[in-house]
């Protein structure tokens, strides 16, 4: 995990989030999928800097890379 994003049982349910704040990872990343850009998202979201909204990316990205399964996998 990276110094950006906070897992915290106490804030949004224990969902990432921006540290400090209550904007959610899921929430920049769906922004981006959607087709805004960071500028977008910097405007909608004030309390963030670019370097949250790119900690939101490597985040997600190194989840991504993950070397064990996290869950059960099954095959029909």
């Amino acid at each position: 995990m990276n110094s950006k994003v906070s897992i915290d049982p106490q804030v949004c349910h224990g969902k990432p989030a921006i540290r400090g704040t209550r904007v959610l990872v899921a929430t920049i990343l769906g922004a981006l999928a959607g087709g805004d850009t960071i500028e977008d998202i910097l405007n909608d979201y004030p309390n963030i800097t670019r370097e949250d909204v790119l900690a939101a990316l490597e985040f997600a990205g190194s989840l991504s890379r993950f070397e064990e399964t996290p869950y059960e996998v099954t095959f029909s």
